[in-house]
């Protein structure tokens, strides 16, 4: 369950808040919103990803970085998000250094979102409007519940989505040679 904090703060105070306590915090119009802990198999999921993302970013030589749910992106004044992971350029990396959070305001490249029992409309519905918003070019939602995992691409400002399911190999767009199908991402 998704827990609201009452007080309404502003984007500098949320920035100060996030780096001094234990929990992770989205900030969605002016409320903190607490992030659970996520799941044994979400954790797994991710961690998972984490790696393939990681070991095809080396095989490909690139400079991208992979990161885990603890950096976030700023989607407007009053809205700040931490997907479940997200791929950035090393100017990001660097921006992040700088940075008393780990905030960021420029898209990254990829983010995605591993859905959890209770917050699926977050993920389908707000996080994807806010994404394209943002022209963050690819989003994937993994969805344990529903078994399948939704791969949306931005064209003209507004995300297409195709879905895999089962032993279907999901075709993204900035990794167009990764070979993984959504069994093995979902059923490990």
């Amino acid at each position: 369950m998704v827990q609201t904090l009452e007080k309404t703060v502003s984007f500098e105070e949320y920035l100060a808040l996030s780096g001094s306590n234990d929990y992770k915090c989205e900030f969605v119009n002016g409320e903190l919103i607490i992030m659970p802990p996520a799941s044994g198999f979400h954790a797994l999921i991710m961690r998972l990803v984490f790696k393939l993302l990681e070991q095809e970013i080396e095989r490909l030589k690139l400079t991208y970085l992979v990161m885990p749910g603890n950096v976030g992106v700023r989607i407007s004044k009053n809205k700040a998000r931490i997907p479940d992971l997200m791929i950035l350029s090393p100017e990001q990396c660097t921006e992040i250094k700088s940075l008393n959070s780990a905030i960021i305001e420029s898209s990254p490249f990829l983010v995605i979102e591993i859905v959890s029992k209770g917050n699926s409309e977050d993920d389908y519905r707000y996080k994807r409007s806010e994404y394209a918003t943002m022209e963050i070019p690819e989003y994937w939602i993994i969805d344990p519940f529903e078994q399948k995992i939704s791969i949306l691409l931005l064209v003209a400002g507004f995300y297409d989505v195709t879905e895999f399911k089962d032993e279907e190999i999901i075709k993204s767009a900035l990794f167009p040679e990764l070979n993984i199908t959504v069994n093995q991402v979902l059923n490990q």
